[in-house]
């Protein structure tokens, strides 16, 4: 438990650590670790360290106990990617990353909202992703519910029977990483338990993989859909495994992320 903290930490599965770890920053200690919570359900074998409160356990930051989640962060890691709640968080964080000249080049503060960052970076740490696209995926989430040129601009994800799913997505059915439509079975849908699987399973192919015209590497995307329990989905790839990463996303909502 680090300085300032009431509350355990969240403990990645012991040698299954991502390369990358997270630090979390909040005025409130317990915000911090609910934040934590929440991304290590998307991304296990993430370590993911709260960093909230002071040293006697007000509201606030401190530098010490940001220095000391830092500092745990880099042991065994390549690196870490540290987020923050509000605007003097960020003053304490930069305060410990130019104090210390050893951080350079190892920790990086993102410009990214709090809560969906966290996930977003923890779901890109868990699949092995460099500092450099931790960071990136944290900063991308900022933009991830704005809404962007006109209705006609917009993605709309089709409806209608599978194989007018598949027509609809304009691939032939022999190209590699073909449209491939699947009913959701999940009563609550594409939810965040399951975008995150989704997420963690794609990132492990050398392809991309869309979703009714999303990043399925994206939990945040994914979960913009709003794709309730019984809606079809498109799911298509291309990259050099394609095939099998489209079938391998395919298989997994069939089989209902164990949830049916």
């Amino acid at each position: 438990m680090l300085p300032g903290n009431d509350v355990p930490m969240t403990t990645p599965h012991v040698g299954d650590r991502a390369r990358i770890a997270l630090v979390l920053v909040s005025h409130s200690a317990r915000l911090a670790q609910g934040a934590a919570e929440l991304a290590a359900q998307m991304a296990p074998g993430v370590l993911l360290l709260p960093a909230g409160g002071t040293d006697d356990g007000s509201l606030g930051t401190s530098y010490d106990v940001v220095s000391a989640a830092v500092a745990e962060g880099l042991l065994g890691t390549e690196g870490v990617v540290v987020l923050a709640d509000l605007g003097s968080a960020v003053m304490t964080i930069e305060s410990v990353i130019e104090l210390d000249d050893s951080l350079d080049g190892r920790v990086v503060l993102a410009d990214a909202p709090f809560v969906e960052g966290a996930v977003a970076a923890a779901v890109t740490a868990h699949g092995g992703g460099t500092l450099a696209e931790v960071l990136a995926s944290a900063e991308a989430a900022g933009g991830t519910f704005a809404q962007s040129g006109s209705p006609d601009d917009r993605f709309v994800p089709p409806t209608g029977p599978a194989d007018q799913l598949a027509a609809a997505a304009g691939l032939e059915d022999d190209s590699p990483g073909a449209p491939r439509a699947v009913t959701l079975r999940n009563p609550l849908g594409l939810h965040a338990r399951p975008a995150a699987i989704l997420a963690r399973l794609v990132a492990g192919y050398d392809a991309k993989v869309t979703i009714n015209g999303v990043n399925a590497a994206s939990v945040l995307e994914m979960m913009k859909l709003g794709a309730t329990g019984g809606r079809e989905l498109v799911i298509a790839a291309e990259g050099r495994q394609a095939d099998e990463a489209r079938d391998a996303a395919v298989a997994a909502i069939e089989g209902g992320f164990g949830e049916v």
